[in-house]
């Protein structure tokens, strides 16, 4: 383990590696789009289609159950699991409460099961700001998966 490093994109390759990827229906053509460059980064690093399996939820606060759905099945054996998402502010408390719980879901999952997940769940003001970050948003989730997925390969 000494002197490897995963920090580089470059590096990263992802050949045979198992993805899940959970994706939130709420705000669908921004979390498509994010959807679209996840994959494309996954593509790029060698995870390949057959390997990557994607559910649809209806919002950000469903996805840590499927999430822990996935987590739990033995036959499957993820790799590591993405969460897209976006809850842009309104005028209610709403938005913290499914910005918290959502990442609270997250987190409980990943140290319950000891499976790597990115969090790809934007929390934004407006639609402009999710608009500006969902390209970059996708392709670091899935670069955070590989190269989680890989460390933990490296740890157990």
């Amino acid at each position: 383990m000494q002197g490897s490093d995963h920090s580089s994109p470059t590096l990263l390759q992802g050949n045979g590696l198992r993805i899940g990827i959970v994706q939130a229906r709420f705000n669908a053509s921004l979390i498509e789009t994010m959807a679209q460059h996840c994959l494309s980064e996954l593509r790029s690093m060698g995870v390949e289609d057959a390997n990557i399996i994607r559910l649809h939820v209806p919002g950000a606060l469903e996805i840590p159950v499927i999430l822990q759905a996935l987590a739990q099945q033995p036959t499957r054996d993820f790799d590591a699991l993405i969460a897209l998402g976006c809850v842009i502010r309104g005028e209610t408390y709403h938005f913290e409460l499914v910005a918290n719980q959502s990442a609270a879901g997250l987190t409980r999952v990943s140290l319950d099961h000891r499976m790597p997940i990115a969090n790809a769940i934007l929390t934004v003001d407006n639609e402009a700001q999710a608009l500006s970050r969902v390209q970059e948003k996708g392709r670091d989730a899935a670069r955070v998966a590989v190269e989680m997925a890989l460390l933990m390969k490296e740890l157990l």
